[in-house]
């Protein structure tokens, strides 16, 4: 059984869910110790449950210490099983964390692997719905992923909600891939306000679209209002497209206005523009368990971050690759795999 200290790096649920990940598919039990230690409330939250137990249900993984609050717990998975799962994470938890643990090993089930998952789908510290749609999901099928996602309904911040159904097809491996240097055809986005006006939506993409504009880009934004959610709320997301996609975005809450929101998601995307990576920071981190996969891989991020650099950590511990990296913390870096 292999132990992994769970207070490495930023000691959050990152390290946590990239654990069970590679777990599952290696097969290797481990035990993971000091689970959020360092967190105002340690230990397991709600929503790091729900993935582990879902995890564990796809793998029919034997375990324990899965309750909340539990600093240790102990995983041996089982073989990975396809078929239809529920996922309901509860008020306004992230949707797209939990995919970023269970997509990585339900490809390698020999059947396919549906997923309905409940909760928030634009919420603070997560990947925007939109953004898993456009940016991560184009980029895992280049690798040869292929998971049609349908969003059903969105989910903000505090109430959630939101729904989103994601098909997973087998695949039999990840062969090795490079992406370095970025390069796009167009910018495309989407601007969404729920339960609020039809003019926050617009005026998000309008200054969004300025932004860019000044910086000699043209932007065609997507407009999207709906009444269908619990609760109110808005955002944006900006991708790039043409041989590699790179993405930001930004979130609306009550008292900011929708301009503000419209340009701190150009001005992010303009941040990762100038790295020149054919990833951006977000995808620089969801990246590496796949490169450990593959093996014999090559990527640019625009940015290198600790989720980065804790999942190099337990991608080498469970899958014995090697990583180099060619950079330094907060600069654009070269990421390397044997």
């Amino acid at each position: 059984m292999i132990e992994i200290d769970g207070s490495y790096g930023e000691g959050g649920g990152a390290l946590l869910r990239i654990s069970a990940a590679l777990s599952a598919i290696t097969g290797r039990s481990i035990k993971v110790t000091n689970i959020r230690v360092r967190r105002p409330k340690p230990g397991l939250m709600p929503q790091h449950l729900t993935t582990l137990l879902s995890m564990a249900q796809l793998c029919q993984a034997c375990h324990d210490g899965l309750r909340l609050g539990s600093t240790e717990i102990i995983f041996q998975p089982q073989e990975i099983v396809g078929g239809d799962y529920e996922v309901d994470i509860g008020t306004a938890g992230s949707v797209t964390l939990a995919l970023q643990c269970l997509m990585i090993p339900a490809a390698f089930a020999s059947t396919p692997v549906n997923l309905t998952l409940k909760g928030g789908t634009d919420v603070p510290w997560s990947p925007p719905v939109d953004y898993f749609i456009k940016v991560t999901l184009p980029i895992l099928k280049s690798l040869g992923y292929e998971s049609p996602a349908h969003l059903i309904q969105r989910g903000h911040y505090p109430r959630g909600g939101g729904v989103l159904k994601v098909e997973i097809n087998p695949i039999n491996k990840i062969k090795p891939f490079k992406l370095i240097d970025l390069e796009f055809d167009k910018i495309k986005g989407i601007s969404h306000a729920v339960k609020l006006p039809r003019h926050v939506a617009e005026r998000q993409a309008k200054k969004a679209a300025e932004t860019l504009h000044e910086n000699d880009l043209i932007a065609d934004i997507e407009i999207q209002n709906s009444n269908r959610a619990l609760g109110a709320g808005s955002g944006i997301v900006l991708w790039t497209e043409g041989k590699y996609r790179i993405g930001a975005s930004a979130l609306g809450k009550p008292g900011k206005r929708a301009e503000l929101v419209g340009e701190e998601a150009a001005q992010e995307l303009l941040y990762h523009l100038s790295r020149n990576a054919a990833l951006d920071r977000y995808m620089g981190d969801q990246i590496i368990p796949y490169m450990a996969l593959a093996g014999n891989s090559q990527v640019k991020t625009a940015e290198l971050t600790q989720h980065t650099c804790t999942n190099i950590h337990v991608a080498e511990i469970l899958t014995g690759k090697k990583f180099q990296v060619e950079g330094e913390l907060g600069g654009s870096a070269i990421i390397t795999v044997d």
